[in-house]
């Protein structure tokens, strides 16, 4: 089951605070201001900063 898209209206950056997207293959959640990648987990997006991948350019994600 993908991640709900109501959630993902309500979720924001723990880091930054901002808006976030699903990546084109629903498998992190992106932050662009912070270049981050929060993995999702059997549809359960794990918002943790210290397990966030940080990234170069978002634009692939």
């Amino acid at each position: 089951m993908p991640i709900n898209k109501e959630l993902l209206e309500i979720l924001a950056c723990p880091k930054c605070r901002g808006d976030i997207r699903l990546s084109k293959d629903e498998k992190f959640i992106v932050c662009d201001n912070c270049k981050l990648l929060y993995e999702i987990r059997e549809d359960i997006p794990v918002m943790l900063i210290d397990e966030a991948k940080e990234v170069e350019n978002t634009d692939e994600y």
